[in-house]
């Protein structure tokens, strides 16, 4: 993706009262993005939101700016990132927007976009958007200014569509599953879901007060999910994030199941099934013991950059199904045009299911090298990667692993982070290398 002055690569995001995530640059993304997205003759955008108490403030500032750009508004409330794209495609909406910044805290928002078709908004598109933004309002004729108005049914719709992805000869009666939707946008869907489609679970992090969101829960701190899928003796337990575009997995021994887990068995089950339809697309971060997978089945695999809009466009690319990330991006284009936590899951029961085999069985010929992950803070303006001292240590801890791993470094897209990870066979010596190299990149950021 070429250079963007406001856009990451999901949106545009940060701190709620820090620039960009401001009222008053939301009302003139609103009026930009209405006046790019509109240009077709479709003037109908959908809005949704996670539970972040700015939620409302944003909300408000998009809408002053999509009805002045002659837009016709109609909110959604809190909905799941994948479940906005897909209500986006299910009422021919010309767009389809989320305000949310995923996993992160209560006190950072974000604003995200998805096409017509469900998915991320083309580069050309946001370039387009980000030119209006340097450009004063010009507000429609009264006359043709847009209507606001809710859809009121939109939770039961989309619970209605997860549960399609489920075969309609199996049934989740018996399973035992404790669900972890982080305070998050899917409180109010993920245990409506599953209980519907059979099962008998355990609710935590279903609770939202705005600004709980993602506390010490979900996808990212998986503590409490395997505390309580122990305690209740559960089959299995699910982490959602804060909008609902990624899950993890904790299995009934209490084995933590990350995104590289969560391929390997979709890939295999499709596989299995004559499914599979070409290869898998994984990231820089996904497993070495994943690609190793893949290459003894003869399974095409690919790696993206690290980021799900980037998994997608070789996906696409390439007219594959499955691909994903560690951290709980799981796309399948079987059955949706975004990531989805909910759906994801729904695949691994499905895969359990026709098996007749647990989590755990599912996943025991599936061994991971050890990774090491170490995020280090740095200042706007300085660029530790172009360190010498940083160079120099990566270079040293290369050459000491030699063939058996790797050495990966990478700005996060959605924080001021640099991403350590170093990947061998054993996992004390990942772990000192990975903090010898964040030493010196904290070093080079001050």
């Amino acid at each position: 993706m070429s250079q963007r002055k406001y856009f990451g690569t999901d949106g545009v995001r940060g701190r709620v009262g820090d620039f960009p995530i401001t009222p008053d640059f939301a009302v003139k993304l609103g009026w930009a993005a209405g006046t790019v997205l509109s240009a077709s003759g479709n003037q109908r955008v959908l809005v949704g939101k996670d539970t972040r108490l700015s939620g409302y403030m944003l909300e408000s500032a998009l809408e002053a700016g999509l009805l002045s750009a002659g837009v016709s508004v109609e909110f959604l409330g809190p909905m799941p990132t994948p479940a906005v794209a897909y209500l986006t495609r299910n009422f021919r909406a010309a767009a389809g927007i989320v305000i949310s910044a995923s996993h992160n805290p209560y006190y950072d928002n974000g604003i995200k976009f998805f096409s017509d078709s469900g998915s991320k908004l083309p580069d050309s598109v946001e370039a387009e958007i980000e030119r209006l933004l340097d450009e004063p309002i010009r507000c429609v004729p009264s006359e043709n200014m847009g209507r606001a108005s809710r859809i009121d049914d939109a939770p039961g719709r989309y619970i209605e569509f997860c549960k399609s992805v489920f075969p309609s000869d199996l049934s989740l009666k018996g399973l035992k599953i404790v669900v972890d939707c982080a305070h998050g946008a899917t409180y109010h869907i993920a245990p409506d879901v599953l209980t519907e489609l059979g099962a008998d679970i355990w609710e935590i992090g279903t609770e939202p007060n705005g600004v709980n969101i993602n506390e010490k829960c979900g996808a990212t701190h998986l503590d409490a999910l395997r505390e309580q899928v122990l305690a209740h003796k559960a089959d299995l337990g699910f982490a959602l994030d804060g909008d609902g575009d990624r899950i993890m997995m904790v299995t009934s021994s209490g084995r933590i199941v990350d995104g590289d887990d969560i391929i390997y068995i979709l890939a295999r089950a499709a596989q299995q099934d004559g499914l599979l339809q070409g290869g898998i697309v994984g990231t820089l971060m996904s497993n070495f013991a994943l690609e190793k997978f893949f290459t003894d089945r003869r399974i095409p695999f690919v790696r993206a950059k690290v980021g799900d809009r980037y998994v997608m466009e070789e996906l696409v690319k390439r007219d594959w199904r499955i691909g994903g990330e560690n951290s709980g991006h799981i796309i399948n284009r079987q059955f949706h045009s975004t990531g989805d936590g909910i759906i994801a899951g729904l695949q691994v029961l499905t895969a359990m299911q026709r098996e007749g085999r647990s989590l755990d069985e599912l996943l025991e010929n599936f061994v991971k090298f050890p990774q090491a992950l170490v995020n280090v803070r740095f200042n706007a303006g300085s660029d530790p990667l172009a360190a010498e001292n940083v160079r120099a240590v990566v270079q040293e801890v290369e050459r000491a692993l030699g063939n058996n791993g790797r050495v990966l470094l990478r700005k996060s897209g959605t924080e001021p982070l640099i991403r350590v990870m170093v990947e061998g066979k054993d996992a004390k010596t990942v772990r000192k290398f990975a903090e010898e190299i964040a030493s010196e990149v904290e070093a080079a950021s001050n």
